[in-house]
C-alpha cells in the first residue's frame, strides 16, 4: 500500500481522512496491526484511570508519594513496591482497573476483524472483553516476573481465561498481545521502574517479546490509535513491538499536544502521524473496514 505522505509533515483535514481511510480498507486483509494506547476508551467509565497521568494520580490518593514519583505511575508503583511491598502494586491495580470499560464502537469492529494481531497496551482488559463472543481467539500477555521464581516474560490465555502455552497459540485466526499486562484474566501487571528495568535490559534483542508476535508482525504495517510517546519507555515498547514490520506505519495525533520528541520518533520510524480526532477516525474506520 504505497499512500501519499508529505514527508516530515502531520497529515491534516482532507488528506489525513482520506489516507486513514485507504488505512482502515487495508484492515479487514490482515495487513494493518493495531495497536491501541490508553487514550482509546477515555472518558468511557471516569471511575478508571485512562492515562498514565491519570493512574500516577490514583496512587497518589492511596499512598503518598514523594516528589520525584508524582505524575509518574511508573515510579510511584515503585515506591509503593519498595514501602509496601509487590503485593500491595497488585492490590491497588487490581482496585484501580476492575471497574468495567465497555467496548467503545472501536473496539467491537475490531473484534469482529479476522486479524492475526491486536496489541493493546493499557491494563484494563476492554479488548479482550470485546472478543468474548468469538472462539477462534486468545491472548498473550506480558507478565512481571516479581516473586514468581520462573524465567518466563509472558503467559499464553485462551478465551476462558485458562492459562495454556504456545501449540494453541499457532491455532487462533487472531492474537490479543497485551505487552504491559492486564486485569483480565490474571491480573498480571507491568508497572514499577524494577519490571521495565528487566524487561528493557533485554527488549533490543527481543527476548520479551513472544516468538508468535515476531512472526505474525512480519511483512505488516502498525496503526497506532489512542497512542502517547511522550515517555522513553512508551516509545522503546512501540519501536521494539513493531521492528522488523513492514513500513510505512501510521498514527492518530492531536497535533495540538504533540511534542517534538514524539514528532521526531514518528517521523524517524516511519510513522505517519495522521491528525484526526479519535471520534471522527472511528467513524472513518468503521466505515471503511468491512470484511
Amino acid at each position: 500500500m504505497n499512500l501519499p505522505v508529505p514527508p516530515g509533515d502531520v497529515l491534516k483535514l482532507a488528506d489525513a481522512e482520506a489516507v486513514l481511510a485507504d488505512v482502515a480498507r487495508e484492515l479487514p486483509s490482515g495487513n494493518i496491526i493495531p495497536y491501541l494506547g490508553s487514550a482509546i476508551s477515555d472518558g468511557v467509565n471516569p471511575a478508571v484511570p485512562m492515562t498514565p497521568e491519570a493512574l500516577a494520580a490514583f496512587f497518589a490518593t492511596k499512598v503518598a508519594l514523594p516528589k520525584r514519583a508524582k505524575g509518574n505511575p511508573w515510579s510511584a508503583a515503585q515506591h509503593i513496591e519498595g514501602s509496601k511491598l509487590r503485593a500491595t502494586v497488585t492490590h491497588l491495580m487490581t482496585e484501580a482497573f476492575s471497574p468495567v470499560v465497555e467496548p467503545t464502537a472501536l473496539h467491537t469492529l475490531l473484534a469482529s476483524l479476522p486479524l492475526p494481531v491486536i496489541i493493546d497496551t493499557w491494563y484494563d482488559g476492554t479488548m479482550r472483553r470485546a472478543l468474548e463472543g468469538r472462539a477462534d481467539w486468545g491472548e498473550v500477555q506480558g507478565i512481571s516476573r516479581a516473586g514468581i521464581g520462573e524465567d518466563r516474560w509472558y503467559r499464553f490465555y485462551d478465551t476462558t481465561g485458562a492459562e495454556t502455552n504456545r501449540d494453541a497459540a499457532e491455532g487462533w485466526t487472531t492474537i490479543l498481545y497485551t505487552p504491559h499486562g492486564s486485569v483480565s484474566p490474571a491480573k498480571n501487571y507491568l508497572i514499577s521502574d524494577a519490571d521495565y528495568v528487566e524487561v528493557l535490559t533485554e527488549i533490543d534483542i527481543q527476548t520479551p517479546i513472544p516468538d508468535i508476535i515476531k512472526q505474525r508482525r512480519t511483512e505488516r504495517s502498525f496503526l497506532f490509535l489512542g497512542c502517547r510517546f511522550h515517555d522513553q519507555m512508551l516509545r522503546n515498547y512501540a519501536r521494539q513491538i513493531s521492528k522488523r514490520s513492514r513500513t510505512p506505519h501510521y498514527a492518530l495525533v492531536d497535533p495540538d499536544q504533540l511534542t517534538k520528541n514524539e514528532l521526531r520518533f514518528l517521523l524517524s520510524h516511519a510513522i505517519t502521524p495522521i491528525a484526526v480526532p479519535l471520534a471522527r477516525a472511528t467513524e472513518i474506520i468503521t466505515a471503511n473496514a468491512k470484511a
